[in-house]
């Protein structure tokens, strides 16, 4: 049956290094709604800057974004990891103006950032230098929060979104009270995977059939997948820690066998989603 709801627009901010956890915050977003939208008469839109806007000439791209995008939003969910973001002509990042002038705006901000290890040869010093700056500034502006997994930022968000959209008077019209209603754990469960099984699914999840082979013949074994063997060298350490992120995959439902000789795998729909969320 059909209900009438109030649309809150809500935007995702952050550099291009948290592709994950911006995935997360859609899947979040989308999870609120179907167990609380009808009761709360409320639904909450993801928007972001890839989704939401369209070329336009005559005004810095910032401004563009602004215009099109922050200024109809209600609330922002800021995420950052390693990088700052790239400068604008006021700031220090595109990312940070839009946190600042959202914030300015008096409209609710939920900011995170990630304590997950990073290749020191992926990081750029400058962009973290400038990162750490901002991070500090925020410490006497309010509340932020930090994770060291996607699968802590996703209960964290999770349960931090219920409390916002149930306590904020920005979620009330005029006469209505703060709204008590239990809190969910999250339904929706990342399972926590090894490096090799990570970059198994992430291939495969590449794959146009989404296929990987297990291949062994007297000269070796192979697991193929999107155009590659992932087999480096045929020595029987290398080969054990592929096959048992071969396992791995499949015991947490990641992927599925085809036939019965145990050769052919294929991604599940709940591999393509937690593929989406890891950054190699």
């Amino acid at each position: 049956m059909s209900y009438e709801s109030k649309v809150f627009n809500v935007m995702i901010a952050s550099p291009g290094d948290v592709a994950s956890e911006r995935n997360i915050i859609r899947e979040m977003l989308y999870e609120w709604n179907a167990v609380h939208s009808r009761s709360r008469k409320i639904v909450l839109l993801p928007v972001g800057w890839e989704s939401h806007s369209s070329p336009e000439m005559g005004k810095r791209p910032q401004e563009i974004i602004n215009n099109l995008i922050l200024d109809k939003c209600d609330l922002l969910v800021g995420v950052f990891w390693t990088r700052i973001g790239t400068s604008t002509e006021k700031y220090i990042s595109g990312t940070v103006e839009e946190i600042e002038k959202h914030i300015a705006a008096d409209k609710p901000t939920m900011l995170y950032f990630s304590g997950q290890p990073a290749r020191l040869d992926s990081v750029d010093s400058e962009q973290y230098e400038k990162l750490k700056e901002f991070k500090a500034s925020c410490k006497d502006r309010g509340l932020y929060e930090t994770y060291d997994s996607h699968s802590e930022f996703k209960e964290k968000f999770y349960h931090h979104l219920q409390i916002k959209v149930n306590e904020h008077v920005f979620f009330f019209s005029e006469n209505e009270e703060p709204f008590q209603e239990v809190i969910y754990a999250s339904k929706t469960q990342i399972p926590q995977i090894g490096g090799e099984a990570r970059i198994l699914l992430k291939e495969a999840s590449q794959d146009n059939h989404g296929t990987i082979l297990y291949v062994r013949t007297f000269g070796g074994t192979d697991i193929q997948t999107n155009g590659k063997n992932l087999i480096p060298e045929q020595n029987a350490r290398v080969v054990a820690q592929w096959a048992s992120a071969l396992n791995e995959l499949l015991n947490t439902d990641l992927i599925v066998e085809r036939g019965h000789k145990g050769e052919v795998f294929q991604v599940t729909s709940l591999g393509y989603q937690v593929a989406d969320m890891i950054e190699i």
